[in-house]
Parts: C-alpha cells; structure tokens; sequence
C-alpha cells in the first residue's frame, strides 16, 4: 500500500508543477487587462509613477465619469451596440443562407466558389476600402450609421460561411427530405429546420462576428471622419487625444467600459461557441 501511494506522488507534484506553469501562464495573459482597469481607477500621474502595480493608491472614480460624459462615450458606446447588433444579424442571416447552399447542394463551378472564397481570405481589407466608399458615397450612405452597418455586414465572412457550410453537411439529408415530402419549400426547410438546428455556430458566428465588429476601427474611422457623433468606442478613443496632452487615464476608464460587453457576452455564451467550432472541425 505504501509503494502505490509513494508511486502517486510524482505523478502528483507533475500535475502541481503543470497548475504552476498554466497559473503563471494564465496571469502573464490576463496581466494587460488588470492593468488596464487598475489605470482607470489612477491619475495620469499614477499612471507612470506607479510602474506596473496594480493596487491605485486612491481610486478615482472619477475618470469614468468623465470618460462617459465628456469624453462623449456613452454616446459612442450606443452607436457601437446599435451597428454591432444589426451587422451581426445581417451576417448571421447571409452566411447561414450561403452556408446551407454550399453546403447541402452540389452545383456546377460549387468548388470554384468555395476556392475563391478562401483565396478572398488572403486579402487586405485596405485594398477594398476605395470600392465601398465609392459606393456609399453614390448612394448618399458615407456619412451615417446605416451605410457604416451595410459596408461592415456586407464583407466577405468567408470563415462564417465555411463554419456553416461544415456543420450543414454534416446533417443527416431525412430531415429535408422528411419536410420535403410534407410539402415544404426551401426558405421553410431553411427556417424552420436547419437553422434551429445550427443554434452552437449561429453562436460562434454570432460572437466572431460581434467581437469583429466591435472592435473594428478602419471602416467606422472613414465613415465618421466627417462626423464625429457616428463614432464607435474604438473611434472614439481619439476624444481623448489632444494637441498638447492625453487623459490617459480617462482613456483607460473609456477602454474597460468598451471591453466588458465583449466579456460578458464570451461568458455566457462559450458554451456554444466551443461546440460550433467543434463541430465546424470534424466536418
């Protein structure tokens, strides 16, 4: 009995060096994050007095306040949410109607498509800038929420498109021929059906496309650069960037006020976005 249990014992000091190791690993990744909501509660003088603690010597609230009032970010923080929200509908609609396509149907040139699907992955979202302003701009949308929404739901999202494509194959075709022989059309098989059906990559597409979106900052940075009231927080941002100083501070509140929705969202919904990448894999 005593050697099985001095056997366990290396066994159990490996697994307590490897908790170490991922526990230091784990801080050195989050590190960036603390320090950031440790610098929102700090002077601008703290800031650089203090080095990298963590612990404020007295915590200024204050900089939140002046982060949401004049740094204008409450109002930047609703343009985020109202384009975030709709774009990520829009793409969650598209690619799971291209997805099902794609992945469901075999078509003449349908690996011609999906080729150049993954060869759009390759390039630079600079070079197609110039064609979406243009557009906008003939149709009087440049300088407003709706052609910022249009020109951000309107990208390729070929890595939404394949996610869905993956999963739609790896359906059982009963289901649609099931409904089929009940008489439905494919928008009704669509809804009613696989759609419901493909509830974990909706979540993953949903919340790669939320992140996306919520952090973009080329697209929103053309398209309120002639009004700063259709900025989003990561446009934003500039508001505290003067001619001669920079409330780093007030900035710092502006950046964890910015990024706690994308935290709360990845929380409740990991569950989903681990089973849809999953499942996107083994197709």
């Amino acid at each position: 009995m005593s050697t099985l249990a001095t056997s366990h014992r290396p066994r159990r000091r490996g697994w307590w060096l490897v908790a170490l190791v991922l526990a230091a690993v784990a801080f050195l990744w989050v590190f960036p994050f603390l320090w950031m909501v440790s610098a929102s509660l700090k002077s601008s003088g703290e800031i650089f007095a203090g080095g990298l603690g963590l612990i404020p010597e007295t915590f200024a609230w204050e900089n939140y306040g002046r982060a949401w009032t004049e740094g204008g970010f409450g109002h930047y923080l609703l343009n985020t949410v109202i384009v975030t929200v709709v774009t990520t509908a829009i793409v969650i609609v598209r690619c799971a109607l291209a997805g099902y396509v794609i992945g469901r149907y075999r078509f003449p040139g349908s690996r011609l498509i999906i080729g150049i699907f993954v060869a759009t992955l390759f390039v630079p979202t600079g070079y197609t800038i110039i064609p979406i302003v243009k557009v906008s701009l003939e149709l009087g949308l440049l300088n407003s929420l709706a052609g910022m929404i249009l020109a951000l739901g309107g990208a390729s999202n070929v890595a939404a498109i394949l996610i869905y494509a993956g999963y739609f194959r790896r359906m059982p075709a009963d289901l649609e021929e099931a409904a089929i022989v009940d008489g439905a059309g494919f928008l009704r098989v669509f809804l009613r059906i696989m759609l419901p059906l493909s509830m974990p990559v909706t979540a993953t597409v949903g919340i790669l496309t939320f992140l996306a979106t919520w952090n973009a900052f080329f697209l929103p940075l053309v398209f309120s650069s002639t009004n700063p009231d259709l900025r989003t927080v990561s446009v934003g941002m500039q508001a505290f960037v003067g001619e001669n100083s920079t409330d780093w501070a007030a900035m710092a509140a502006a950046g964890v006020i910015s990024i706690l929705p994308v935290v709360v969202l990845f929380v409740f919904m990991q569950k989903y976005f681990v089973e849809g990448i999953a499942g996107a894999v083994k197709a």
